[in-house]
């Protein structure tokens, strides 16, 4: 096959989701987003600590949006998010002074752990790059970014999506945990 004939396509779009399916992602990621904001805007508010990181965003996309996904998995979204945190903080701090360079290191070394652990996660490229490109604030808080924000904030995002997504009784979250 042609380069460019790949680019077309093979298939059709899926069917889109139920209104169902629509409003138990909706609410997953309401709660989700709500907890790990919450608790940055009101609890460490006062503290040089942040809670919620950009990164969150896609992920709830996936653990709430798409939890069939292997993506969307436990073992993907707490393993690929702490792995990913570590290399960027890391690349951060052995190559600040080339930011371009850190930036680059980061996303690509996450990606590859990420796959040679069974933990690829997309979001944890995002996870890696802030820790590289974050705030100042960010940037101080050292490997303690990979506990406060990025555990912390993704296990209580897991905790939300174990409840909601099986208070419904056509979905079952996890598909499986290692």
């Amino acid at each position: 096959m042609n380069y460019f004939q790949k680019m077309k396509g093979f298939t059709k779009s899926p069917p889109g989701p139920s209104m169902s399916e629509v409003a138990w992602s909706w609410l997953g990621a309401f709660l989700g987003i709500s907890a790990v904001s919450y608790t940055h805007f009101n609890l460490l508010s006062q503290s040089d600590l942040v809670m919620i990181i950009g990164s969150f965003g896609a992920s709830a996309v996936l653990i709430y949006g798409a939890i069939k996904s292997p993506l969307a998995q436990p073992r993907n979204l707490m393993g690929g998010h702490i792995l990913s945190a570590v290399i960027g903080v890391f690349c951060y701090q052995a190559f600040h002074n080339q930011m371009w360079l850190a930036a680059a290191l980061a996303v690509a070394t996450a990606i590859a752990l990420m796959h040679i652990t069974k933990t690829l996660h997309p979001p944890g490229g995002a996870t890696a790059l802030i820790a590289v490109i974050g705030s100042d604030k960010v940037h101080a808080l050292g490997y303690l970014y990979v506990l406060v924000p990025v555990a912390l904030g993704a296990g209580i995002m897991l905790i939300i999506a174990l409840l909601v997504n099986n208070m419904s009784p056509k979905r079952q979250y996890p598909e499986f945990w290692f």
